[in-house]
């Protein structure tokens, strides 16, 4: 368990500051929520050893998706009748699901959000399971929603994102960006001049 601090100074006194420590975030304040008493801060036990280290994820070039026949035309007909059984295709407007898409995505950027750099390493080697099963169902919520919206706009998404990933070569060829990231139109200006 690991708390995070909040201090609210009240403007009325400026000498008075109010503290709450709360949620699992930061880990090195743990024993000061522990010495103040913040509910639900646990005392580490300095006689237990240390879990041992999580095994190393795999390298990136050898994570693959589970292959289940699956396809996002697979999901989009899945989303459909999912819908269309719930007679939820009124409150399906492309608004509404943008907007509901936005809100996972904020509840996506929350799992990141005190976490540092350093605890967000290719493959989540820091992660619990169950904080990875926690990720994957909130990307889950935004697939979902940017296949139905997709649906509801009729994009065809697949060509769409092969048309994309096609003019993205095409900005960024490997041989001219290779290891940067600067923005396309800096190799344009390396051509004009």
């Amino acid at each position: 368990h690991c708390y995070f601090r909040v201090e609210v100074k009240d403007t009325t006194s400026p000498s008075r500051s109010f503290r709450a420590m709360s949620s699992k975030r930061i880990p090195e304040w743990q024993p000061e929520a522990v010495a103040e008493g913040a509910p639900g801060a646990v005392a580490e036990d300095p006689t237990s050893s240390p879990p041992p280290p999580p095994p190393p994820p795999p390298r990136p070039s050898d994570f693959t998706f589970t292959d289940n026949g699956g396809s996002l035309e697979a999901l989009r007909r899945d989303l459909s009748a999912f819908a269309r059984e719930r007679n939820w295709d009124q409150f399906h407007t492309p608004r509404n699901l943008l907007l509901a898409m936005v809100g996972e995505v904020g509840e996506l950027s929350e799992i990141f959000q005190w976490r540092g750099d350093g605890a967000c390493t290719p493959g989540l080697p820091d992660w619990t399971d169950q904080d990875k099963t926690h990720l994957g169902e909130e990307m889950a919520d935004v697939l979902c929603y940017m296949v139905r919206l997709a649906d509801r706009c009729q994009v065809d998404l697949p060509a769409a994102t092969k048309r994309k990933m096609e003019r993205n070569r095409a900005k960024y060829p490997a041989e001219r960006c290779y290891g940067s990231a600067a923005k396309y139109t800096a190799y344009q200006e390396k051509d004009q001049s």
